[in-house]
């Protein structure tokens, strides 16, 4: 029996392909402040850019199709007092979006149909109960109106937006500063990291931890933990030799990782962005110039790697399109807005077609045809010519 030496996937050929530089965002002060969050949230209508504001916090929205150099004095959204942290689009509404600031608030905000003609300064709810700064905002993935927040006070929040009251409060689950707060597919659940090296599972509407793991990664340096579709966790974090790790675990036991695996020394913290049609997870590391990107199968080694795209400016962070943003026609399965420092630069992720017999055929009969029709045209215009001379 021949032994499968290549393993099969659909995936293995998925190259990244940069934008021209005229369909790029450019002359973006992109923000400098000290945070590990993407800076960049996108969806099919407009992409939003957390900037260097002064006095205050500040970000731009701009309609996707406004590509070239952005003028100065275009209009933001300028409602914080403190630096904006976190900016995430509403899944059930594209022109509303929520940001988290050092000013302890959380504001959610109404975009109007073409984007910003003037400062956006009154936003539509401000959210305040946290003590301290906010890092982390996440809607819902299935319920409208609900938005969760996570602070520099150790708490996460979960808020009614619609009355601006917060429905949930889970406080002492956390002993210090949350990384990152997942939602499960359906809602259900929370996965969090936090930098006491624990990731934990916690129901909400229980106020309870169903799962936790403590020393998930054992390094000092931030960790990011997901959920997957089939209900696993994903995470990236630091070995104790200071390696960065991913790994994979099965929430009902989290004594073990279903895998682990160990990449580079490079000290930049790992986002990831997982693609749950394809189960393909991109890891985008702050001030790499890389993308890498991994499958996650049922065969082992689980977590299979594919390729990188490589570019020669490091990203200061990444927006990630919502699947119903993509052009699907042009076999494209994933789309990034990389940051630079002064630009954000559209990365296309693309599956390559195998084009079938037929129309391999089909494309062949077209360009015989096309040269016969010529060729009849030419010898018409030759028995023309021919009859003008005989007369």
């Amino acid at each position: 029996m021949l032994r499968r030496v290549v393993r099969q996937s659909k995936f293995r050929h998925v190259f990244g392909q940069a934008v021209r530089n005229d369909q790029c965002y450019d002359d973006i002060r992109v923000s400098r402040v000290t945070w590990d969050s993407s800076f960049c949230a996108v969806n099919p209508k407009f992409v939003a850019i957390i900037i260097d504001a002064s006095g205050g916090g500040a970000f731009l929205v701009l309609p996707l199709q406004k590509t070239g150099r952005i003028d100065k004095v275009y209009p933001t959204v300028c409602g914080h007092t403190g630096p904006v942290l976190d900016i995430d689009w509403c899944p059930h509404n594209d022109h509303v979006i929520a940001s988290g600031s050092e000013d302890c608030t959380v504001m959610v905000w109404q975009i109007p149909e073409n984007g910003l003609e003037n400062p956006l300064s009154e936003p539509v709810v401000v959210l305040e109960g946290h003590s301290k700064r906010v890092g982390i905002v996440s809607w819902h993935p299935t319920a409208r109106n609900v938005l969760l927040s996570a602070g520099c006070d150790n708490q996460i929040v979960i808020w009614n937006v619609a009355t601006g009251e917060a429905m949930i409060n889970l406080e002492d689950m956390h002993p210090d500063v949350i990384f990152s707060v997942s939602w499960s597919r359906n809602g259900s659940l929370l996965c969090t990291a936090c930098k006491d090296k624990k990731v934990r599972v916690i129901d909400p509407r229980k106020k309870k931890i169903v799962a936790e793991k403590d020393k998930a990664h054992e390094g000092a340096r931030p960790m990011r933990a997901i959920f997957l579709a089939d209900g696993n966790i994903f995470t990236t974090g630091f070995s104790r030799m200071s390696e960065r790790q991913l790994a994979l675990w099965k929430t009902e036991n989290m004594d073990e990782p279903i895998c682990v695996q160990e990449m580079d020394s490079s000290n930049g913290v790992l986002l990831p962005f997982y693609d749950p049609d394809t189960s393909v997870v991109y890891l985008c590391g702050k001030g790499d110039s890389s993308i890498r990107y991994f499958e996650i199968t049922d065969e082992a080694p689980f977590v299979h790697y594919l390729n990188t795209f490589s570019t020669k400016e490091p990203q200061r962070g990444m927006g990630y399109m919502p699947k119903r943003g993509l052009d699907v026609n042009k076999c494209e399965i994933a789309r990034f807005y990389k940051l630079h420092e002064r630009k954000c630069e559209p990365i296309i992720m693309t599956v390559p077609r195998k084009v079938n017999k037929l129309e391999e055929v089909l494309r062949e009969f077209k360009s015989l045809r096309d040269r016969v029709i010529l060729q009849d045209r030419r010898i018409a215009r030759l028995e023309e010519q021919v009859a003008k001379v005989a007369m």
